[in-house]
């Protein structure tokens, strides 16, 4: 009871004494009191305002019936916070849903509103009034349906919230990298565009040859071509951009190392640069070279921005579609592309922490048949996790194969961090749970990367952790005829 909290007062009658108040309340009126003389002694109640009947846990072992006054019965939840569920006024019971539902205690904090009066029935004597009297069963037991019917609504209500709240916070979590991703990449644009400007002024002052802006032009449509190109594996690209870098050093460029990641990752080779070093002089090809370096990378830039818009629009259709319950369109996808592009959107995270990406792009075909459009949810959520578990200037593995038999294309995802704990293990894919700093986790990545694996794909994930290293792999059905395999949603933990 709570300091200040007036008592209840208490006190056995017989049930003849009572007969003439239950008389005038709904449950018992037109009910034959004498057939319930077996019935014994009862507990008259007095409750003054504010006072506590029963609370959550107390043995459900009463049946109350109101002879004056009113009540309330709320659900505490685990925060402290009340919801109401139910009332009982004058003329009517409660505490007959767990007696009826078998429940061993009650579920409900049940205060009193007004100052009120019950009579209280022991659970053998609400049997036995159940038993010899029809009529006040059949009131008790339209009680009971309605109550029922309320905490049916009142779940479905709940549920919904719950719901919302889930697909709130995963949506917000999904969001944050790719605006923050287009945002850091708006930033960088300035820069490159007052570089670009620059650059174009000091070259606009030497005239062209003909031959000079026949190269430029074919550079320029290269580079204008479009956003998408074949990913490569880290050996061929880091081969392809040590290339590029002493070719451009051997003819005076200046940033050559620089430049060279970026023309490589446009898809530039020699073959195509070397009009420039054949019509430009070494100061001219420098100059060249660095303004092609600046619209190549600006053109990067604005290609980050659109897929991380496209990411965004696209999460904001996929809401709708739950919304809405719409379908998809059958199509394949590029399991490299979609790689590549988380990627270059978690560049920047990568680059602070001195990250090396170690690709190994194996898989043939690389492609698989589905309606999802949800993987790259499960690639930015898996590679920022082993960010965050990685040591400054470490090392993460993407790599990919294909499995024959039964037919996966398989993704692994490597961390060379602490591992994960054994007792976090069994929680990994709970919704909410997080090891991460108050404020750095919403705890919904790894429970997003899970539903949309096993159910919007139809796979599987396997997790394999020891200290120094964390891998997922995750496999997706090549052909839809293994989905109903993959429905086993198996989770493989190996310590």
């Amino acid at each position: 009871m709570e300091e200040g909290q007036r008592p209840l007062a208490i006190e056995t009658i017989s049930f003849e004494e009572a007969a003439e108040a239950l008389r005038k309340t709904r449950i018992f009126a037109g009910a034959n009191l004498d057939e319930l003389h077996g019935v014994g002694r009862v507990e008259r109640i007095g409750a003054p305002a504010g006072s506590v009947i029963s609370e959550p846990g107390s043995p459900a072992t009463f049946y109350f019936v109101v002879l004056k006054g009113e009540t309330r019965a709320e659900r505490v939840d685990a925060d402290g916070s009340r919801t109401v569920v139910g009332a009982a006024h004058t003329g009517e019971g409660f505490g007959e849903a767990p007696l009826l539902s078998g429940k061993i205690q009650m579920q409900f904090l049940v205060t009193a509103i007004k100052d009120s009066e019950f009579i209280r029935f022991t659970d053998e004597q609400f049997w036995q009034i159940l038993c010899v009297c029809p009529q006040v069963r059949a009131v008790i037991l339209g009680d009971m349906a309605l109550r029922l019917q309320a905490y049916q609504v009142e779940a479905l209500h709940r549920q919904k919230l719950v719901s919302l709240g889930t697909l709130a916070a995963g949506l917000m979590h999904e969001l944050h990298n790719p605006g923050s991703a287009a945002k850091r990449a708006a930033s960088q644009l300035r820069e490159n565009l007052m570089r670009l400007q620059q650059l174009s002024l000091r070259n606009s002052s030497r005239m062209k040859t003909p031959e000079q802006l026949e190269c430029l032009r074919g550079l320029l449509e290269h580079t204008l071509s479009g956003c998408r190109l074949a990913a490569m594996s880290s050996l061929e690209q880091a081969d392809a951009e040590e290339e590029m870098g002493e070719w451009l050093a051997g003819a005076g460029v200046e940033n050559a190392y620089t430049i060279a990641p970026v023309l490589v990752g446009m898809g530039f080779d020699r073959q195509e640069l070397d009009c420039a070093k054949d019509f430009f002089d070494t100061a001219s090809f420098s100059d060249a070279l660095n303004w092609l370096e600046a619209l190549v990378s600006s053109v990067s830039l604005v290609c980050a921005i659109e897929d991380s818009i496209t990411r965004i629009s696209d999460l904001a259709m996929a809401v709708k579609k739950f919304a809405y319950d719409e379908k998809s369109p059958a199509r394949e996808l590029d399991v490299h592309d979609s790689l590549q592009s988380t990627l270059i959107i978690l560049g920047h995270k990568l680059r602070i922490k001195q990250l090396q990406v170690e690709k190994h792009f194996e898989a043939s075909p690389s492609t698989i048949f589905t309606r999802g459009s949800a993987l790259s949810q499960v690639w930015t959520n898996l590679i920022d996790n082993a960010a965050d578990a990685s040591p400054a200037g470490g090392q993460i593995e993407v790599a990919t194969w294909t499995e024959p038999e039964p037919g996966w294309l398989a993704v692994s995802i490597t961390d060379h961090g602490s591992g994960i704990p054994a007792d976090v293990l069994p929680r990994m894919f709970e919704p909410f749970f997080t090891t991460k700093p108050q404020g750095s986790g919403t705890g919904l990545g790894l429970d997003i990367v899970h539903r949309i694996v096993t159910q919007k794909f139809g796979g599987k994930i396997d997790v394999e952790t020891a200290p120094g290293k964390t891998k997922f792999i995750v496999r997706l059905p090549l052909q839809s005829g293994n989905e109903a395999e993959a429905q086993k949603n198996r989770i493989k933990v190996v310590h």
